[in-house]
């Protein structure tokens, strides 16, 4: 009524009453009239604030990548930031400028000015796997950039939600990963089989060394077998050995004493023995030794004859006796 109005700000919102030209009341949540002809209320929000941001860099290997994300902020300086931007109220209670939509425009160029002092040193490969680096790139440079510190805002967050390339390069990576991937499935394959192939050598080893180990035992079982023979075969030779030994000089004792017994007797004549052994001569063993003789001397003899009588007696003589 009359150019006088009530304004009522919540406890967010801090509220600078200009009256003439000249600050008349300042505060956050403040509560008053105010004649309108003469007076300029400047309202600033202190809540915080979630800004969204989307924007492309160039990797250092010429590819393209699109950071997505959002930043979180407050204004800390309401008044110096009033005094960079309008934020002036109309009669209905908007904002008379577009100047309160900048702030967000110039924190998002902020944020893309420190994304890409990183980005543009990173390959696309290296790009898409750094959004933690972002984020803590962001968080150093943001409250240090001179533009926010100007505009008394305070950065309370960032998060960087995905690093995306372009369509074309999305698609040869992807078909690029899908590559790998199939190989790396063809790997595991070949090295199941690899595994496999390996368990059953060892098992085939196993067994050939099971096998090899018996036949060492049954070799050396053979061998003591074959040692006790021979142990046995040469104590057996041993022994007949010795019973030779023992027989052949049983057999000299008794060829010693045989010898030493025929030796007086050695030189005697037959006859002599014969008849000191019977008592007398044989009429017929005489003969026959007569006989013996002249054949043992036929050559000597020159002629020699002998009668039928002398053979008929001679031979009843043998017959008689």
């Amino acid at each position: 009524m009359f150019g006088l109005r009530y304004h009522k700000s919540s406890p967010t919102d801090y509220v600078l009453h200009y009256r003439r030209g000249k600050l008349a009341a300042e505060g956050a949540g403040l509560s008053f009239l105010y004649w309108a002809p003469i007076s300029t209320l400047v309202q600033v929000p202190l809540g915080s604030a979630e800004l969204p941001f989307v924007f492309k860099e160039i990797t250092s290997d010429f590819q393209e990548a699109t950071i997505q994300g959002q930043l979180s902020y407050r204004v800390q300086d309401p008044r110096r930031l009033a005094s960079l931007l309008d934020y002036s109220l109309r009669p209905d209670g908007g904002y008379a400028s577009e100047d309160p939509g900048m702030l967000g425009q110039r924190l998002v160029e902020a944020a893309q000015a420190a994304t890409r002092s990183l980005i543009e040193r990173l390959s696309l490969r290296e790009a898409l796997a750094s959004a933690d680096s972002v984020v803590g790139q962001l968080k150093r440079s943001l409250p240090a950039d001179a533009q926010v510190t100007m505009l008394g805002v305070e950065v309370l967050g960032v998060a960087v939600s995905s690093i995306r390339p372009g369509p074309e390069m999305a698609k040869a990576l992807e078909a690029q990963a899908r590559e790998r991937l199939k190989q790396e499935a063809d790997d595991a394959v070949y090295e199941r089989r690899n595994a496999a192939v390996d368990a059953e050598r060892r098992i085939k080893e196993s067994e050939l060394d099971t096998e090899i180990a018996v036949e060492e035992k049954l070799r050396a079982i053979r061998e003591r077998k074959m040692a006790a023979d021979v142990a046995v075969e040469d104590a057996r030779a041993a022994l007949v050995e010795r019973q030779a030994a023992n027989d052949r000089k049983a057999a000299d004792s008794k060829a010693y004493a045989l010898d030493a017994t025929l030796k007086p007797v050695r030189d005697l004549d037959w006859r002599i023995l014969l008849a000191a052994g019977s008592g007398s001569l044989d009429s017929g063993l005489l003969i026959a030794s007569a006989f013996g003789d002249l054949a043992a001397n036929a050559g000597k003899i020159g002629e020699l004859n002998i009668s039928p009588d002398l053979l008929r007696t001679l031979v009843k003589e043998g017959k008689g006796s």
